[in-house]
């Protein structure tokens, strides 16, 4: 891009002729950031476990002249997130960007000391795991090809520091979403391919729907935020298109957290008593039951 002074801002933006892919599309977010790529321009990949509701979002985008195609992949299965890499080779030569943004919050409303490891482990599969199976096995064939591309994995302000009583495993891969993004770009970033995060706060989705309705919630939310809300899904769309595309040709290795300023202020606190009385009397076999204290 350097030297390029006259390309427009919507040139800059433009994804028109790349190919994309999202996981996670089936819902939330990744439906959100689907819709934008192709609107952008891109032909889109959304990629799943539930493929019915993966096709009705093909559909959709279809119906408004854009290009969508569902593949299904479990991300926590690198075989398959290694078949969905070679499907998009085969279909369309090459993917251009990517978009990791299946995750699971599985110990949510469970006290840390009370976590059972198979379900900590649950978490890792998908948000840390998954994240590694997709960035290697698309950028390997974008360091291959000498074209490049541009990976983008969702972490979360969760993985920037520390918070009372939330989902520990949940925190602790998201920390390391941040620092494998910034390991991939130092090592990648000599061969075109860039590597960039977004760290979303409280929107809503379908993961944080259920916490969103217990009282005290939204209050402790608002309470966080400079802003003095939670966001909706279409602003992190400018976030997302801007790691995308040209916008950001010089820009690797970076974290943007995307939260109505929750990051920048330290604020937040432990959880409400609501909250946590709410996790007591409804996560099952007493595991949102502290040990000790008050």
């Amino acid at each position: 891009m350097a030297g390029s002074a006259k390309i427009s801002a919507q040139q800059l933006f433009d994804l028109s002729g790349r190919t994309a892919v999202v996981t996670g599309a089936s819902s939330g977010l990744g439906v959100s950031f689907a819709r934008a790529l192709a609107a952008a321009g891109a032909r889109v990949v959304l990629a799943a476990r539930r493929k019915e509701r993966l096709e009705d979002v093909a559909r959709e985008i279809g119906s408004n002249g854009a290009h969508a195609v569902a593949m299904s992949c479990d991300v926590s299965d690198a075989g398959q997130v290694e078949a969905l890499a070679a499907a998009v080779a085969s279909q369309f030569g090459r993917t251009d960007i990517l978009v990791n943004n299946a995750g699971v919050v599985s110990e949510a409303g469970m006290v840390p000391e009370k976590i059972p490891h198979a379900i900590f482990e649950q978490t890792v599969r998908v948000n840390l795991l998954g994240t590694w199976f997709g960035c290697q096995a698309f950028g390997q064939r974008m360091l291959a090809d000498g074209k490049g591309g541009s990976i983008i994995n969702l972490a979360s302000i969760a993985g920037l520091g520390g918070v009372a009583d939330f989902p520990p495993a949940y925190q602790a891969t998201k920390a390391a979403v941040i620092n494998l993004t910034r390991n991939l770009a130092c090592s990648w970033g000599n061969r075109k391919v860039r590597v960039n995060a977004l760290a979303p706060g409280w929107f809503p989705s379908e993961m944080t729907d259920g916490f969103f309705q217990i009282p005290g919630s939204m209050d402790w939310i608002n309470q966080s935020a400079p802003l003095g809300r939670a966001g909706n899904p279409e602003e992190l769309i400018g976030a997302l298109l801007f790691f995308a595309s040209d916008a950001s040709s010089y820009v690797t290795g970076q974290t943007l957290a995307v939260d109505g300023g929750t990051s920048a202020a330290a604020c937040g606190g432990a959880m409400p008593a609501s909250v946590m009385k709410f996790f007591e009397e409804n996560v099952p076999h007493g595991l949102g039951r502290r040990i000790g204290g008050v």
